[in-house]
């Protein structure tokens, strides 16, 4: 079971109902806010950007209840989970707005709407490798077990491979061309367990991080997290994180040829978010049509 964090009773004046009154005078609302998010490197570290900052869940939610008047509460709890979700720690959000005071007619103690949202996201994961492992296994058979262990990973689903790519390094030391591919997938994974679990996956193929830019028998990169199209839903929508330890999008993604080649022949309509704006795939590998990289035969 995941961690929780249990925000209670936040509470602030709107102008949300249906009736004009509502609307013209006001009322108290209160809101409960649950979370679901993995403490542990919280509470490994002791540090505040390893956990969800509560105080300012508790802003957005009185940001909600005091702006734009909505007739029903069940829209004012949709927004409010849209707006949690969108923080990358958050795996699940469980929102439920109380109004005390609603014209209900006959006596009651309380009107509640409980929403509760997971995440649903389409996910794009960049697989390189230019050593052999401890056990001698060679790079381009690491990216096909790499991808097993993907199709294997609880929470991550529709787990698709490109094409191998052989590619000459880009930035660090001297050191052996690289073999590189692209997968797909779905998750319902928070984006910081995606990419825990990523690590997890490099390091029992035997990955270390020496030096940086360096020789690797695995390197698996988060991509990107999420639908970047504008239409998307919440539980789908593109995560932006710029954390040091979660950049997303990847910040380099759009410079490397050996993300985009791969990415573009295994979805033609691949689409990358950049900045504010998202772009297409076979516009953004225009840019380093002079990086050198081709398909490997047989697939290693």
């Amino acid at each position: 079971m995941s961690d929780l964090i249990r925000l209670l009773g936040v509470s602030a004046r709107g102008r949300h109902g249906v009736l004009d009154a509502e609307k013209r005078d006001g009322q108290d609302f209160v809101v409960d806010v649950v979370v679901e998010v993995d403490l542990a490197p919280a509470g490994r570290t002791d540090e505040l950007d390893r956990t969800v900052n509560y105080a300012e869940v508790a802003a957005d939610v009185v940001e909600v209840i005091t702006g734009e008047p909505y007739d029903l509460i069940e829209k004012v709890a949709a927004v409010i989970a849209d707006r949690v979700l969108a923080r990358p720690l958050i795996a699940a959000v469980e929102v439920t707005v109380h109004k005390p005071q609603a014209p209900v007619g006959v006596p009651f103690g309380d009107v509640q709407v409980v929403v509760r949202r997971g995440r649903d996201a389409p996910v794009v994961i960049a697989l390189g490798a230019n050593l052999p492992t401890g056990d001698g296994i060679a790079p381009g058979a690491t990216l096909l077990a790499a991808a097993e262990r993907l199709r294997e990973l609880p929470g991550l689903t529709e787990v698709s491979l490109s094409p191998i790519f052989g590619s000459a390094p880009v930035g660090g030391p001297e050191q052996p061309d690289y073999v590189n591919a692209v997968a797909t997938a779905r998750t319902t994974l928070a984006p910081s367990a995606l990419l825990a679990a990523l690590h997890g996956i490099e390091a029992d193929f035997g990955r270390v991080r020496e030096v940086r830019w360096g020789a690797r028998t695995l390197d698996l990169d988060l991509v990107q997290y999420g639908d970047p199209r504008p239409d998307a839903p919440a539980t789908s929508a593109v995560v932006t994180s710029h954390h040091p330890h979660l950049m997303l999008p990847h910040p380099r993604a759009h410079e490397r040829a050996f993300v985009l080649r791969p990415w573009l022949a295994l979805d033609a309509e691949a689409t990358l978010r950049l900045g504010e704006r998202s772009v297409a795939v076979r516009d953004a590998i225009r840019d380093v049509a002079d990086q050198e990289i081709h398909e490997l035969e047989g697939g290693a």
